[in-house]
């Protein structure tokens, strides 16, 4: 697997900053993490919190990235599909995926029955 080229990387996190603030102004910013072929985003909270998102994989191209979504129930990532229905894509297609798998308001459950 190819290392990720510095001005890949650089590019990388300005993308996705941009992209953050444009459709997830709720994030207070996109950190990316780097390990040989992989960039691993995460989002920091308003609170601070950091929370893992993706995984990219470098493929050899800035513009096109295969997609790991991070299981919080695992704590790791798994191969998954972009909206597209392909396993990889654009850096911002994979961070609107992951961010959007992680928002969803969870909804009530029933009432308690009241006797």
């Amino acid at each position: 697997m190819a290392k990720i080229p510095d001005s890949t990387r650089s590019s990388l996190q300005q993308r996705l900053r941009a992209r953050a603030r444009q459709r997830w102004p709720d994030l207070t910013d996109i950190t990316v993490r780097y390990r040989a072929g992989f960039a691993d985003v995460d989002a920091v909270l308003p609170d601070g919190a950091v929370l893992p998102l993706c995984r990219l994989r470098y493929a050899g191209s800035a513009s096109i990235w295969g997609f790991a979504i991070h299981r919080a129930s695992h704590t790791d990532y798994q191969d998954s599909f972009l909206p597209t229905g392909l396993k990889s894509g654009t850096a911002e297609d994979a961070l609107d995926t992951a961010c959007a798998s992680t928002s969803a308001t969870p909804q009530p459950g029933p009432e308690p029955p009241t006797n």
